[in-house]
């Protein structure tokens, strides 16, 4: 796989953060939105499949879902005996999705919280879920030690992410059905925040894996078939993008 190359620190600008946070603030109702239709459609029921046959089969089960945006795997696992806490950096998102929360009956609890520095003590879950997140991370090495440091001993990483700003130059953006709503401002806005960082320039996710594993994880697997599985078919929620997921064991 190759040397790992770390993130440079230097390399990022300074206010990339609160570029990010603007942009999903005034992506918040729209997304949100799309998260619940996706979660009332069969792809709920795809994701929950997906899920229960990744996690450990206790009950109660404590997870932490790393960028949770609007809740939709708070969501998707609230029929189950899980205790789990999301975390997002954009206020307005975490707002929305607790709206979402005590809607749908769950007992979730979604704060604002930077998925780089999370504020929990060691070894405080058996589980880190994340979807769509590390590819806007401006450190995500960085991120991934704290992931790390938060799992319990045996606890395992279940990360779903994808290139997409790479994928910005691959792909016909007409076939990114699901930025239906999104109009060419606000993606064009997205596409230059995402090319400030540095993960955008690195082969995923065999990089993931180099990290992980010098991070200390064992049992790394990549599956690049996740998103021919939850996202094959042309509908509302389809995007070219092909996602992957990696799971990895403390």
């Amino acid at each position: 796989m190759g040397e790992i190359k770390n993130i440079s620190l230097e390399r990022e600008p300074a206010d990339v953060k609160e570029k990010v946070v603007d942009y999903w603030t005034k992506r918040k109702d729209s997304f949100s939105e799309n998260k619940h239709e996706e979660l009332h459609s069969y792809k709920g029921g795809l994701w929950q499949e997906e899920l229960l046959a990744l996690l450990p089969a206790d009950a109660g089960l404590n997870i932490l879902d790393v960028g949770c945006g609007s809740g939709f795997f708070e969501m998707v696992l609230a029929p189950f005996d899980f205790q789990m806490t999301g975390i997002d950096l954009t206020p307005d998102m975490v707002e929305a999705g607790n709206d979402l929360l005590k809607r749908h009956g769950s007992n979730a609890k979604l704060m604002v919280m930077d998925a780089e520095e999370p504020d929990f003590a060691d070894e405080s879950f058996d589980v880190v879920l994340s979807r769509n997140l590390t590819w806007t991370l401006p450190h995500p090495e960085k991120a991934y030690r704290e992931w790390y440091r938060v799992l319990k001993q045996g606890g395992m990483l279940i990360n779903y992410d994808a290139e997409y700003a790479k994928n910005y130059h691959r792909f016909d953006q007409k076939e990114n059905i699901i930025h239906k709503g999104v109009d060419e401002a606000m993606a064009e806005e997205c596409h230059r925040i995402y090319h400030m960082l540095s993960i955008s320039a690195y082969a995923r996710p065999e990089w993931d894996a180099d990290v992980l594993k010098e991070i200390g994880f064992r049992k790394i697997e990549l599956d690049t078939g996740a998103g021919d599985r939850l996202y094959k078919e042309k509908d509302e929620f389809y995007m070219p993008d092909r996602m992957f997921r990696i799971t990895a064991v403390k």
